[in-house]
């Protein structure tokens, strides 16, 4: 199959790099050989974004910074704004938060677990109500991002501006925000990427229905607000909290994991790329912050493998493992993580 990706295998498992590509060269990353099919070095450069895609990138990014600028304003002349605005983005940024890690990441992407479809239909719509994409591209994306990580071809690779300082921050911007503007978006390569994924034709309906989902996300919270209160303006300050300053929290969050997490923390396993563990991004993000952790086993459904490294994905997916939701729940052996240890 294009990609040497099967619908048998969990296509996470593949960090390939083309042999036309030197391995990069560390004391603590093993040089590997990865053999790449036929095409693969093609499909290292990305093609123009399409303008749409350009205006709602901006969008996505603009919008809820405006919220947030908006939702300070107000709290500056208002003060405390109250536990019914608060709770709408707690709550919807650890739905939707979740959705990302639990559901478009560690059960789509990296199959770490099995469950029942209507569960795994009810994680695919919590992070769709995240606004960060198409679940079906973001899987794709992110697959992509594991073949090439930190190589030419990874979507957000924050090692790939150049070695000067100002190459320095013109990647971790790229790998943070400035990638949204690229053509993976807009080529995103689903049969390649996703071919398991595509054969379950309710995960299509429901990833078609996508745009759907971005106003539903921002309904609820408008509606919620409006009915509790019985008033306008509490209704577009659930708006405010319970959506934009919402997505502002849970983008960010995630973003920070492809730009942070590859730049700086600490690394205890071999992989091949720059991946680190940051406490701050393992904590907010939901356990996502181990990234060290994951990029060294990215079928692992837990990526905090010491117990100082929380992990709120892990507690949630053991919970429902406990409660006969979840199976076959993948996790790396005692061997494994001392052969990949790294020796210091």
């Amino acid at each position: 199959m294009e990609g040497g990706i099967s619908a048998a295998s969990p296509s996470s498992e593949v960090s390939g790099q083309s042999s036309a590509t030197q391995p990069r060269s560390s004391a603590h990353f093993r040089p590997v050989e990865h053999q790449q099919p036929a095409g693969a070095v093609q499909d290292t450069a990305f093609p123009e974004a399409p303008l749409g895609q350009k205006i709602a990138m901006l969008l996505a990014i603009v919008l809820p910074f405006a919220g947030v600028i908006a939702a300070i304003v107000l709290t500056w002349q208002q003060g405390f704004m109250g536990w019914l605005y608060l709770s709408m983005l707690i709550v919807g940024w650890l739905v939707t938060g979740l959705g990302i890690t639990v559901g478009f990441h560690r059960l789509l992407t990296h199959r770490s677990f099995d469950t029942y479809r209507w569960v795994r239909a009810a994680w695919l719509l919590a992070g769709a109500l995240s606004v960060e994409g198409s679940p079906l591209v973001w899987c794709a994306v992110h697959r992509r991002h594991h073949q090439f990580s930190d190589l030419p071809g990874d979507p957000h690779s924050p090692h790939l501006a150049g070695d000067t300082w100002l190459g320095w921050w013109r990647g971790l911007w790229h790998s943070h925000a400035g990638w949204l503007f690229t053509g993976v978006w807009s080529h995103a390569s689903l049969q390649r990427y996703i071919p398991d994924l595509l054969v379950d034709p309710l995960l299509v309906r429901l990833d078609r229905l996508y745009g759907l989902w971005i106003l539903v996300s921002f309904i609820i919270p408008f509606a919620i607000g409006g009915l509790v209160t019985r008033t306008w303006e509490a209704a577009w300050l659930g708006l405010l909290w319970g959506g934009f300053v919402r997505v502002f929290v849970t983008h960010h969050i995630t973003w920070s994991i492809n730009s942070i997490c590859h730049v700086f923390g600490g690394r205890e396993f071999v992989s091949d790329d720059h991946s680190r563990n940051n406490s701050l991004c393992g904590i907010f993000a939901f356990g996502e912050g181990w990234h060290n952790n994951h990029h060294a086993f990215p079928t692992s459904a837990r990526h905090g493998l010491r117990w100082w490294q929380f992990d709120t994905s892990w507690l949630v997916i053991r919970t429902m493992q406990l409660l006969g939701l979840a199976w076959n729940v993948r996790l790396p052996s005692e061997q494994a993580m001392r052969e990949k240890l790294i020796v210091k």
